[in-house]
């Protein structure tokens, strides 16, 4: 059997296209296609280890790049260990084949797929540390980081509207959240919001 793994850190809606992994891995031969959102460093993932687990002898598992089984030069290590062990054969897409299918692995192929994992490791160490120095550059201009903080005047007006009915005790939080078509957590919000302002 021939696997092909495509991984990626986001779900689609935020940009990540897991389809075009599952395409290239399709079109060099994949049988079956296993697919995983999880971060790249991640200590588990649950795709990956069940199709290490259900793979036999004799069968490739492939993936577009290394990265995509892991960003850890121990976790790659470790994946490479198992392929070893289960004589199997991993190919990196225009990259690297390491056939491990007899038990064995060639120094030269170890050596490669070890400095790729390094690389990739290496790759999302400096992403990390340009997040980290882009957040604290902007803090020190004063801008605000993450979501803007809920004011009064974000308060829609059809909550205002029915407050009053809500605060006569002739509605519940649950029907003033239909009336409005707001959600429970976002009515607590906007009522400690105006407790604040009153």
């Amino acid at each position: 059997m021939i696997y092909g793994y495509a991984r990626c850190s986001l779900s689609e809606e935020k940009g990540q296209d897991l389809n075009r992994q599952g395409r290239e891995l399709k079109e060099a031969g994949a049988e079956k296609l296993i697919y995983e959102r999880e971060h790249g460093d991640a200590n588990v993932k649950p795709q990956l280890d069940l199709l290490l687990e259900a793979a036999q002898a004799g069968d490739t598992i492939m993936a577009t790049e290394v990265n995509r089984l892991s960003r850890s030069t121990q976790q790659l290590c470790e994946i490479i260990t198992l392929i070893k062990q289960k004589h199997l054969r991993l190919m990196i897409l225009g990259s690297i084949t390491v056939d491990c299918r007899n038990g064995a692995i060639d120094p030269m192929s170890q050596a490669f797929i070890q400095m790729s994992a390094v690389f990739a490791e290496l790759e999302l160490s400096i992403i990390r540390a340009r997040v980290k120095s882009g957040i604290e550059n902007a803090k020190a201009k004063g801008r605000q980081i993450g979501r803007r903080p809920t004011t009064p005047e974000d308060i829609p007006a059809a909550f205002y509207r029915h407050y009053p009915a809500y605060a006569a005790g002739k509605m519940n939080l649950s029907e003033l959240a239909r009336i409005c078509g707001l959600s429970r957590p976002t009515v607590y919000k906007y009522l400690a919001l105006l407790k604040e302002v009153h």
